[in-house]
């Protein structure tokens, strides 16, 4: 379905670019939502959003946001900070590795650019967890250079205007998108034109279900013109899910607990967890000596978005202090009490267990 004919593009000159710009930008200041991070042109602060926002809905990233700038009014506190006070702050939101590179990528500002975000949409990539997209953000909003930003929500808008059947799941479909996005972005208010851009994806241009009737370009919308709406934009998927089976295993001894820190290369890295046999399918409670099961749970299922977790927990209590001690000495783990587990970041279905099973 490559190269589809459209009709847009056919009656398309300069005056009409400027006409769909002039139009967006014109829709996005009476219909925006109103955020935070909309109100600033600070780099620290669009650099925090525009990363909490990845695969994130708004809705749950806002507080995120917000929590975040309370605790961190510049990119060289953010720097200083320690990573697990991130981790914790980041809890709840997945793909932890963003907040490990935000924290990468705010030691290299402050060590390499003096604590100044570069200016310009090449030098921002060179920064750790700093791509196209995020560099495009912050080089059109920030400092007003006219490059466009290309997400899903851009991918749709295009692809559904223009016609354009060129698989969005392939790399090589990113540069006929970028190359037509930047015929339309407006050397006046780039940034803004970004954020429409975004926003009338989100908001009428949707996946599903969008508002073509009430859309100001549906005359020259092709997916729209060729009930093509459901097809638009193409996406492949080639999706392997892989099944991993988490066992966890619970020592405690006078309302103490072992715990262990994740190491890198695998999920959930920096975070803490209990001891952890991972196994090719679910087990049941074994037996330590000295020690007394408590508590085993039924299988929890955690999907992730290539991996689905199938996670069981079991809680044993040490029959005295040596025992605990000698455990936490073979697995080299660490003792914290139980009451001081929330102030430490754990992947998600560990915290559910805490606060529905373990702590209650």
């Amino acid at each position: 379905m490559r190269n589809i004919n459209t009709a847009f593009k056919a009656g398309l000159d300069d005056t009409k670019l400027e006409w769909f710009s002039t139009q967006l930008l014109e829709w996005y200041q009476i219909n925006k939502r109103h955020l935070p991070w909309r109100e600033t042109r600070d780099p620290f602060k669009v650099w925090l959003s525009e990363v909490i926002l990845q695969q994130t809905r708004v809705n749950q990233g806002l507080p995120y946001y917000l929590k975040f700038t309370e605790s961190f009014n510049t990119v060289n506190d953010f720097a200083s900070a320690d990573l697990d006070e991130i981790l914790k702050l980041w809890q709840g939101l997945g793909y932890y590795s963003r907040a490990r590179n935000m924290h990468q990528c705010a030691k290299t500002i402050v060590e390499q650019y003096a604590g100044e975000f570069p200016n310009n949409y090449v030098e921002l990539q060179k920064l750790k967890g700093v791509g196209k997209y995020t560099a495009a953000a912050l080089a059109s909003i920030c400092y007003n250079e006219a490059v466009p930003t290309i997400d899903g929500n851009v991918f749709r808008v295009l692809s559904r205007l223009f016609g354009i059947s060129d698989d969005i799941a392939k790399a090589s479909s990113f540069q006929i998108f970028f190359a037509k996005a930047s015929e339309l972005i407006p050397a006046k208010n780039p940034g803004d034109f970004n954020q429409a851009m975004m926003e009338f994806g989100a908001t009428e241009c949707t996946p599903k279900s969008p508002n073509c009737e009430g859309c100001m370009f549906s005359t020259h919308c092709f997916a729209k013109q060729k009930d093509m709406i459901g097809i638009l934009p193409i996406k492949s998927k080639n999706i392997k899910i892989k099944h991993r089976y988490f066992n966890y295993q619970i020592f405690t001894f006078n309302h103490q607990v072992l715990v262990q820190q994740r190491e890198d290369g695998d999920i959930w890295a920096g975070l803490f967890e209990f001891d952890l046999q991972e196994t090719k399918k679910s087990l049941k409670s074994s037996n330590f000596e000295n020690t007394k099961l408590q508590y085993s749970s039924e299988e929890i299922v955690h999907q992730l978005t290539h991996q689905k977790l199938h996670i069981k927990f079991h809680v044993y209590e040490t029959v005295d202090k040596r025992t605990y001690d000698n455990i936490g000495k073979d697995k080299e783990m660490r003792s914290v009490s139980i009451n001081q587990l929330s102030n430490h970041a754990v992947p998600k279905p560990i915290e559910s267990f805490l606060n529905n099973v373990f702590c209650q």
